[in-house]
């Protein structure tokens, strides 16, 4: 039982001296203000997503936008519409019409 106690005492001196030295470093030392400039990459500035971590695999670029093929023009004729003789043309109905 002595050597518990001794061992309490002596882990209660440290952290002691421990918290002391906190003390006298909050008391006596004042911290020097300087400027601090951070450098920003145009790309995350610019819509570059969400930051890479380290060790981790870059984000994918955004894939270019796909444009839809161009319609091709519906072929002239003396059908009327909505006959199916130009399945090209697109038939309207109004409210009320069969």
């Amino acid at each position: 039982m002595p050597t518990l106690i001794r061992l309490l005492i002596t882990l209660l001196f440290l952290a002691g001296l421990v918290y002391a030295g906190m003390i006298a470093l909050i008391s006596f030392v004042e911290p020097t203000p300087k400027e601090v400039t951070v450098r920003i990459p145009s790309r995350d500035l610019l819509g570059g997503g969400a930051p890479a971590l380290p060790g981790s695999a870059p984000a994918p670029a955004a894939p270019a936008p796909v444009e839809p093929p161009p319609a091709e023009p519906a072929p002239v004729g003396n059908a009327p519409e909505g006959t199916g003789a130009n399945p090209g043309a697109a038939e309207e109905t109004l409210p009320g019409q069969p």
